[in-house]
């Protein structure tokens, strides 16, 4: 067994109700991690091309890395994958809290869930030992009434839960999975595979303590982390996420209106210092991490906000705030909590709500489409109540519910200009006209939009303390934001690289990047868990890796070079604001997304044999070429 592993990894067939272990030799751990690269081992090994996302046939994969559960910031975090029934490809995300740290403690690197129950059930893991339990009297809670109902049935308050809302239940393709009920598998519809296998939860509870090469190195390495990182990343620790609001809007990158703008003339009741002097009532933190950047929120007027879901991140603020023309931090709040409670992805529901309003000014939605209701932008009581149709699939939500790249095929032509995705994922909180090289990052990513294995360009358009960190891998001078040039395809494939091998390891790049933990230090780190004479180098390939098999499974399901696209609303300027006049220069895009498929080896989107073969996963050449 390799140190920072059980070395076990638990499969469950929920159609024969077999539950078994496979145990796998130590260079598997090392070439593939854990996390999103060994999510993309297994599908692309394991699934035929052209899986029904919600059929039997799917795998929901639960897994862990070397890193996660080591007593160190950062290191509470797990990765979840699947066929994405959003995007029809690859589908991964990750999520922070407990919950990854007690499926490591008790026993287990990964879970395989394969087949589907006849009724409802959960997986109960304790200490090696894993049974599946009827769940039937479960089905239809909302996550916090469903954790509590597990714990109560099981006697014990400690056991983590992993688990699916009605949002998931109703098959919703943009349901997530919720743990510890503030953190969340957020994207690409994994909630929705976890309701079509009728698994309600995945309930943990372990005592086994992580297996370390060198202890007093890993403690050494957490005290650094302990004392530095909240200091590193101060307006984190002291805002949360939502500190990035005043920013974003000050420099145009603020959606809102469903993107048309990119400052919100009500922006200062919705940031994080507003949130601090309001509603705020405690921070919260994932396992071992002093930055704290989780908040917890009670809300008593005009509506009631349960502190029990936490409080708003600022993908929530934007997406059920500026993105819907909404200033009310309370209605926001109260927006969270229903996110929270029924298991939807907050980015894609508020993505497919602003995209609404905006069909219903231009007159492609009327009354009699939502049921009476009045959904302009800036309607908060209009947003809350799409967020209930949409878990239940009822009214305008059923239409709504299937994202807005579906919906707006069902509205027709006229909406395709308002509905914002890329290969049907919604785009994120994030403003690719002023982070340009954000936005390849964008139309590249395997999971469609997505930008936590990205690059955000504000931070290396000077001499900041990113950009001296980046210096270490060659990186030596800034570039500006909006350019699109081959030094910054080389920032950005640097960039996400690292940002793949932290979601294999499985590692918080709040702490990891912005709290300053750096390159060489992190591979002192997986040195002193492992012991593994491990480099920069190495772990830059395990994450090049983890998008070469990711990419080449979606190459499988039939994706191309033309699914590397963006909407065409970025190619159209701001009219007012910090980015007036500012667009995306279709030509300069076009160039630059040749470029990065140059650099990476992808002629014509799809990874070369040869770069497979220099990955050391040349196994996957004949499955990408699978009809």
């Amino acid at each position: 067994m390799p140190y920072g592993y059980n070395g076990k990894i638990l499969r469950v067939d929920l159609s024969s109700k077999s539950l078994t272990t496979e145990e796998l030799p130590e260079n598997f751990y090392r070439q593939y991690f854990g996390g999103e690269s060994l999510i993309g081992y297994f599908l692309l090994r394991e699934l035929p091309r052209g899986v029904e996302p919600l059929s039997p046939d799917n795998k929901l994969i639960f897994a862990a890395g070397p890193l996660t559960g080591v007593p160190a910031g950062g290191c509470g975090r797990h990765s979840v994958g699947s066929k994405s029934p959003l995007t029809g490809g690859f589908g991964e995300a990750e999520a922070g809290g407990y919950w990854g740290t007690e499926l490591k403690m008790a026993g287990f690197d990964a879970i395989i869930v394969e087949g589907k129950a006849e009724k409802p059930v959960y997986l109960f893991i304790r200490d090696g030992e894993a049974q599946i339990r009827d769940a039937s009297h479960l089905w239809g809670l909302k996550t916090l009434e469903c954790q509590n109902t597990i714990r109560e049935d099981l006697g014990d308050s400690g056991i983590k839960v992993a688990q699916i809302g009605p949002g998931g239940e109703n098959l919703v393709p943009f349901a997530c999975i919720a743990n510890d009920l503030d953190a969340f598998a957020g994207r690409t519809g994994l909630g929705a595979v976890m309701g079509s296998k009728n698994l309600k939860a995945v309930a943990c509870r372990g005592h086994q303590r992580l297996s370390l090469a060198d202890p007093q190195a890993v403690a050494a390495i957490a005290r650094w982390i302990r004392d530095n990182t909240p200091v590193a990343n101060k307006r984190m620790h002291d805002f949360g996420t939502a500190n990035l609001v005043p920013t974003l809007n000050k420099n145009g990158g603020l959606p809102t209106r469903n993107f048309q703008d990119g400052s919100f003339e009500g922006v200062d009741k919705i940031s994080g210092q507003t949130m601090k002097d309001t509603i705020l009532v405690k921070r919260r933190s994932c396992f071992a991490c002093a930055i704290q950047c989780k908040r917890e929120v009670k809300v008593e007027k005009p509506y009631t906000v349960d502190p029990s879901y936490g409080g708003p991140e600022y993908e929530t603020i934007a997406a059920l705030g500026s993105d819907c023309g909404i200033d009310s931090l309370e209605t926001i709040a109260k927006g969270n909590e229903l996110t929270n409670a029924y298991g939807l992805d907050s980015i894609s529901c508020g993505s497919s709500i602003a995209f609404a309003m905006e069909c219903f000014e231009h007159g492609l939605l009327t009354p009699q489409d939502t049921g009476g209701l009045d959904l302009r932008f800036g309607n908060g009581a209009a947003m809350l109540e799409m967020i209930e149709q949409i878990a239940q699939r009822k009214g305008l939500g059923a239409l709504l519910s299937q994202g807005v790249a579906r919906a707006s095929k069902k509205i027709g032509p006229a909406a395709k200009e308002f509905a914002l995705h890329i290969k049907g994922q919604e785009i994120p909180m994030h403003e690719p006209r002023w982070k340009q090289g954000l936005g390849i990052g964008y139309i590249m990513s395997p999971t469609g939009a997505d930008h936590c294995h990205n690059m955000h360009d504000s931070n290396y358009n000077t001499m900041s303390a990113l950009l001296g960190e980046a210096k270490s891998l060659g990186i030596l001078e800034p570039v500006p934001a909006d350019d699109l040039s081959p030094a910054k395809m080389r920032m950005l494939i640097y960039s996400s690289l690292w940002m793949h091998f932290l979601n294999s390891a499985v590692n918080c790049y709040f702490v990891n990047v912005f709290g300053r933990v750096g390159f060489e230090r992190t591979a002192q780190l997986v040195n002193s868990v492992t012991g593994w004479n491990t480099s920069v180098f190495e772990l830059m390939k395990v994450g090049e890796r983890a998008v070469n098999l990711a990419q080449a499974f979606n190459v499988r399901e039939g994706f191309t070079s033309h699914d590397d696209e963006m909407p065409h609303r970025f190619f159209t300027p701001h009219t007012s604001g910090p980015l007036q006049g500012v667009a995306l220069d279709p030509k300069a895009f076009q160039e630059a997304k040749e470029t990065y498929y140059d650099m990476m080896g992808w002629p014509h989107g799809s990874p070369s044999p040869a770069k497979l073969g220099e990955l050391g996963i040349e196994w996957a050449i004949p499955l990408m070429r699978a009809e």
